[in-house]
């Protein structure tokens, strides 16, 4: 099982990804407070990652509690059968979130662009506000152009 990232710790804890993110820190949340299953049981010196959970939730941004909470889980995971399962079911849910984590590819091309150009992702009613493309210095009949020599 590959371990959590642990940039997605730092960014679930921090409340990135707004709404969906948050559910799926809750998921994780709820999955790290529920007890240790039956293999846990059998080394009792394995934490549940609760104290590191809550140590990141403190500290959102803190690398090294995102790190520590990352290593709790494996161990947990390694040692746990059914943690293992349901943390292998939260990082799929996650994955989901990561593939929209922001990567944008964008292309203008063709031509000269006259006109706000806006690049990123998820944008909900833009606006502009631009002044009107300048005229055309090219001088040709029918292109609007004014020809103050006369």
């Amino acid at each position: 099982m590959d371990p959590v990232s642990v940039g997605l710790l730092v960014a679930l804890a921090g409340g990135v990804a707004g709404e969906v993110g948050r559910q799926t820190w809750a998921g994780l949340s709820a999955l790290v407070r529920r007890p240790l299953g039956r293999d846990g049981g059998q080394a009792p010196d394995i934490g549940s990652g609760e104290a590191e959970l809550t140590r990141l939730a403190a500290d959102p941004g803190d690398q090294g509690r995102a790190q520590a909470l990352s290593t709790a889980l494996a161990v947990r995971a390694a040692v746990d059968e059914d943690f293992r399962a349901g943390l292998a079911a939260w990082q799929e849910r996650a994955a989901l979130l990561r593939a929209g984590d922001g990567a944008v590819t964008n292309s203008v091309s063709g031509g000269t662009q006259n006109g706000p150009v806006l690049q990123g992702r998820d944008f909900t009613n833009p606006i502009f506000n631009a002044a009107p493309a300048p005229p055309s210095s090219s001088g040709g009949a029918g292109d609007g152009a004014v020809d103050s020599t006369r």
